[in-house]
């Protein structure tokens, strides 16, 4: 009885692991599963102690939430530090499904923003092969196609989100039809609370004892910084058991579907990252194959944006758990943002790929990169380094620069002072009299 290897699992022979290792693996996932839903809870329970919810969401939070630009740039920048979309994703679903948190509309190009922060994983797993000429220029490629793909999402559906609202007005739609019309403040049953509340409230007492004081900002602050180490590691943490669990499926999948036409490359591509639970993770683990010449940059091409699609399962995941919504308003927020990741990424593909010469561009685009970082294997780090955070921190700088000077404007006057008219002004030999008479 033979067994097979393959360059997706490094060389490993693919047999069946023992019954009770897949028991493990169960258990495992399912608690990752369970502390990725409390980390969600426990942003959401340290944003509301820290800020005292709705008052710090339309203070702090607006300062660059409500700047559709600079929210965009802050999410790009947040999700290329930590390498991870679900996470930045996931916090932003847990802040929108908090009472008195992110509004839905201010979300919106959070998520936007996220999208386009992930590829730098692939477009960094492309210099492996900066040795190789050939090889990396096919693997380059294969990585900025991602990137220009989503560049070209953002500057088409933001401006019409922003004045349509065509995005928001979907996701409300199918959030009443899948979970139901609800009043304002309405309680809602939640059983998954009822299992993460207690855990919650035990670490939130705490941080309170520590610092002697309850509803404190230390300790919401502390509180959320912990939920996003959790959330990040757990996703993390999935993300390789799955890939050990489903790497001979993911792998048939994979060998099935890519290159025989652009709808089963798009299938699975969501497929596989469905599977593993990062487009991170999927779209890294095409780029060697693109850059041996395994593949084709039109075959990679519809492959990453079903990774685009699968990525925001997990973002649903968190949204439908109600991890942070203590309303059933609040819930139906964090479902809104979720349908509004996946719908933004599913137009996207309709529109852009299912238009030939919107297609073409991040093809020729690419094409064009990987010349030019051929010729000068620099421009490729500086590429990195310019689009994933030097234009993010810019912006961002331009951005806290004026507002800073909408908050202090200058003390210079602006007009004329012009003098009082008589009926205005009383001379002070007029108001003499008056007083002696008042003092005597």
């Amino acid at each position: 009885m033979s067994s097979h290897s393959s360059p997706l699992n490094g060389g490993h022979t693919d047999s069946p692991p023992h019954w009770s290792r897949k028991v493990l693996d169960m258990l495992f996932v399912a608690g990752l599963v369970y502390l990725i839903i409390l980390g969600v809870g426990m942003v959401g329970s340290g944003f509301k102690e820290a800020s005292g919810g709705k008052a710090w969401a339309e203070g702090f939070l607006g300062s660059f939430s409500s700047n559709p630009v600079l929210a965009l740039f802050v999410a790009m920048f947040a999700t290329a530090l930590v390498q991870s979309s679900s996470t930045v994703t996931g916090v932003i679903v847990g802040l929108v499904a908090t009472e008195g948190g992110l509004p839905v509309e201010d979300a919106i190009p959070m998520i936007m923003g996220a999208n386009i922060g992930t590829t730098v994983t692939n477009t960094i797993v492309s210099l492996t092969h900066i040795t190789r000429p050939q090889e990396f220029r096919r693997a380059f490629a294969a990585a900025t196609v991602h990137d220009i793909f989503n560049l070209i999402a953002v500057f088409l559906f933001l401006p019409i989100e922003l004045m349509t609202g065509f995005l928001r007005k979907s996701a409300i739609f199918l959030t009443h039809t899948f979970a139901g019309d609800y009043e304002k403040g309405e309680k809602m049953a939640n059983p998954i609370k009822a299992i993460t509340k207690p855990v919650i409230k035990w670490i939130q007492q705490t941080l309170d004892n520590i610092n002697g004081e309850e509803a404190n900002v230390f300790g919401g602050v502390t509180l959320s910084i912990l939920g996003v180490c959790i959330l990040f590691f757990s996703i993390l943490v999935l993300g390789k058991i799955l890939r050990r669990c489903l790497q001979g499926r993911a792998e048939r999948v994979f060998h099935a579907a890519v290159g025989r036409g652009p709808l089963s490359g798009i299938a699975s591509g969501t497929i596989i990252t469905i599977m593993v639970q990062s487009s991170s993770t999927t779209t890294s683990l095409i780029i060697p194959m693109a850059g041996s010449g395994i593949l084709k940059l039109k075959n990679v091409f519809p492959f990453t944006l079903g990774a685009n699609i699968g990525t925001t399962v997990t973002a649903l995941m968190i949204a439908f758990s109600g991890a942070s919504a203590k309303t059933a308003t609040a819930y139906e927020f964090g479902i809104q943002i979720a349908l509004i990741h996946l719908l933004f990424n599913i137009f996207g593909v309709v529109i852009i790929y299912g238009i030939p010469f919107l297609r073409q561009i991040p093809l020729s685009g690419a094409e064009k990169l990987a010349d030019l970082a051929l010729k000068q294997k620099a421009l490729a780090i500086a590429y990195i380094l310019a689009i994933f955070f030097g234009l993010p921190m810019l912006i961002i700088g331009i951005m806290e620069l004026f507002a800073d000077e909408e908050i202090h404007p200058s003390t210079t006057p602006t007009a004329i002072e012009q003098p009082l008219t008589p009926a205005e002004a009383t001379p002070a030999t007029q108001l003499a009299p008056a007083i002696q008479q008042e003092t005597k």
